[in-house]
């Protein structure tokens, strides 16, 4: 999936989105994530020990929104629609924009819940029939890949396959840092910006789409 330049550009443009969401998520929830559900999980686990009842209910709430979005994600792709890859990211930049106008609205939980939503449904853009695609919004399975492949290096295997994957892993943290950034400049404002992204690579996309059809 990550063989051509064109679906490397693109993975990385999307990691790279998850992490600028990400990055204010985590700041405006205070340890949350919007996208990063391992991390969520665990913060699940933690709470229920600790009998912090809102806290986990917050952590379960989170969870629920991202599998939605991951199923809508994929029935658009099931769907069998043409140009799936930009109505997944139109339907992403649409929630995300939900979101901005929410907070600019004085409704911060309502922002969120579309954020996530959104973040979920991102990892549906590379899913191949049916399958579970290529993750975007978390980085796990990138830097498995990375040690795994670094280990075939050590061993005589390519020298460079392993640099997709950890391109993938930058694209993330460098969002993350952005969306930090601004964050902590215009608060949740700042999703309008990943709103405008999501929509010009749904047009980008839909155009390349046309020229090759």
């Amino acid at each position: 999936m990550l063989e051509s330049r064109r679906n490397l550009a693109l993975a990385c443009a999307l990691s790279a989105l998850a992490g600028y969401v990400d990055g204010i998520g985590y700041l405006h929830l205070g340890g949350l994530f919007v996208s990063f559900m391992s991390g969520n999980s665990t913060r699940l686990g933690v709470t229920l020990a600790e009998a912090h009842w809102a806290h986990a209910l917050e952590a379960l709430g989170l969870i629920a929104l991202f599998v939605a979005g991951a199923a809508a994600g994929s029935l658009i792709v099931l769907s069998r629609a043409a140009h799936r890859q930009p109505l997944v990211l139109l339907a992403e930049a649409l929630l995300l924009a939900a979101a901005a106008l929410s907070a600019a609205f004085g409704l911060p939980n309502i922002a969120v819940a579309a954020i996530v939503l959104a973040m979920g449904l991102e990892n549906a853009v590379f899913q191949i029939d049916g399958g579970a695609g290529l993750g975007l919004t978390y980085m796990t399975g990138a830097l498995v890949k990375v040690g795994q492949l670094t280990a075939a290096v050590l061993t005589g295997g390519a020298r460079w396959a392993l640099i997709p994957n950890l391109l993938l892993w930058a694209a993330l943290v460098a969002g993350a840092l952005l969306g930090a950034l601004a964050y902590h400049w215009i608060n949740l404002a700042a999703v309008w910006f990943a709103a405008g992204t999501a929509l010009g690579l749904a047009a980008l996309l839909a155009a390349t789409a046309k020229r090759t059809d």
